[in-house]
């Protein structure tokens, strides 16, 4: 059999593509990207008569974001709202671009490890490198936490 009179031709990175097109680069149906649309509002692919979507570069680095965050990270579409709405377009672009944590964008510093404690312990496990403020708030959190258990546990009966 003879080969077709036409190659297939890749498109450059800076092409439109069609939702066709994003889909399969996405590897998503299309109507999860049409769904998509309707849930974040930075998704504003270009329509051309009919209706028809084209989504520029940036457009896919955003979709590619998103679908990072919510099937890899486990986000809810809620949490990318969120982090939408707090971190910004360009962040969820460069997580869709392969960047983790964008450089310009500081984050927050990581809190400090803290020893477990079991709840159900008659006496909860001393926390080891507190500060005595920090030790007290958290024994008067768990103080509030295991009176609040104990009117569950009394209504549920």
């Amino acid at each position: 059999m003879s080969s077709p009179a036409f190659a297939f031709v890749e498109k450059s990175p800076e092409a439109f593509r069609s939702i066709s097109e994003a889909a399969s680069d996405l590897d998503l149906p299309q109507h999860v990207l049409r769904f998509w649309e309707s849930r974040f509002v930075q998704l504003k692919p270009v329509k051309r008569a009919g209706g028809r979507r084209y989504y520029r570069p940036e457009d896919i680095d955003l979709l590619r974001g998103i679908r990072a965050l919510l099937y890899s990270d486990g986000l809810t579409i809620r949490g990318v709202q969120k982090l939408l709405k707090d971190r910004g377009v360009r962040h969820v672009a460069g997580i869709g671009r392969g960047a983790r944590f964008s450089p310009s964008v500081p984050l927050p510093p990581m809190p400090r490890p803290v020893q477990a404690v079991d709840l159900f312990a008659a006496e909860p496990a001393p926390a080891v490198g507190l500060a005595a403020a920090e030790r007290a708030r958290l024994e008067s959190l768990l103080a509030e936490l295991l009176g609040l258990k104990q009117r569950l546990k009394a209504r549920r009966a």
